[in-house]
């Protein structure tokens, strides 16, 4: 199907909602973050108001909530039918997005709501980026520079991961990525024990194998083990000018630190450090998010349309 097709409504497999008639679908009397809360959620160079939280992500969690009771009670049915008492595995989001667009603090604020609901109190947030193959292993292959790009990435282990999840093993463990350190952590490892919903972040999530592979081997995609998934959309230009904003302050933050991969970015002045920034993006995000990711969006269950400074305009869902 066409994007023009998927644009357009009559033909679309989605629904399109503006700000105002997705926040009339769900409100509460209390608003269950404080101010506080999503300062601690919201990433470095976004500005997440109250407002937003009770116009978007409310009305959101309340689906994901109906979307999760639902698959509880079809699995205790499914239980009853087969006349075994199986344990639920876990319900999967999947968040998909570029570089910089702001899905890290979607997930998390996805993460805090839900874990406020009384049938989901255990919800664990997952990137990808663990994923990411050592600093040393992208060195050997030669893809330190296609660093976010699919072929740098241990998909076997990711898809090992969520199979485990899915099967319902009791603790299931993820590598670990250190921003600061540009690099996978490697005695540190994230367990997941019985988790109620596993929230997967990353750029990746939602893309599919291009290389051609034997015809008698399965496929399997990561986005095969998702319940729900979502994309976090905005126009190139916005999200190339919130990448240059962020590098301007991690400049004057974490790449002081004598510790940080960056360091040496650390005393750039602001003219060299927008350069340097645009350079990263022309050659590696913007790329990489033309080439994989974008491509990705209509997979998704819903799209989060984001305008100027972070904030959505607008939400496309999947017609069920």
């Amino acid at each position: 199907m066409s994007q023009m097709m998927l644009e357009n409504e009559s033909f679309s497999p989605y629904l399109s909602f503006s700000r105002n008639e997705w926040a009339s679908l769900y409100s509460a009397d209390i608003q269950p973050l404080t101010e506080w809360e999503i300062s601690e959620l919201q990433g470095i160079n976004e500005n997440v108001s109250l407002d937003e939280v009770s116009s978007i992500y409310l009305p959101l969690c309340r689906l994901l909530n109906l979307y999760v009771t639902s698959s509880q009670q079809l699995h205790q049915q499914s239980n009853a039918f087969l006349r075994k008492q199986i344990k639920k595995p876990p319900f999967i989001i999947g968040i998909a997005g570029s570089v910089a667009v702001g899905k890290s603090t979607t997930s998390r604020i996805i993460q805090a709501l839900l874990s406020r609901w009384p049938n989901t109190p255990k919800v664990e947030l997952v990137t990808t980026d663990g994923f990411l193959f050592p600093n040393a292993v992208l060195e050997q292959k030669g893809l330190m520079g296609r660093k976010g790009f699919p072929e740098s990435y241990d998909l076997k282990g990711l898809i090992h991961f969520l199979s485990e999840l899915k099967s319902g093993k009791r603790d299931v463990e993820a590598p670990i990525y250190s921003h600061l350190e540009y690099d996978i952590l490697p005695d540190r490892v994230q367990t997941i024990s019985e988790p109620d919903i596993v929230i997967v972040e990353g750029i990746n999530v939602l893309q599919v194998p291009k290389q051609k592979r034997n015809k008698q081997t399965p496929q399997i995609f990561v986005s095969d083990f998702f319940d729900f998934s979502l994309y976090v959309d905005a126009d190139e230009e916005e999200i190339k000018k919130w990448y240059v904003e962020r590098f301007k302050i991690l400049r004057n933050t974490a790449f002081q630190s004598p510790v940080s991969y960056f360091h040496r970015y650390a005393d750039l002045k602001d003219d060299d450090a927008i350069q340097f920034a645009l350079n990263i993006w022309n050659t590696i995000n913007g790329l990489n998010l033309r080439e994989n990711i974008l491509p990705t969006k209509y997979r998704a269950h819903l799209i989060l349309e984001k305008g100027k400074n972070h904030s959505v305009s607008g939400i496309k869902m999947r017609k069920m």
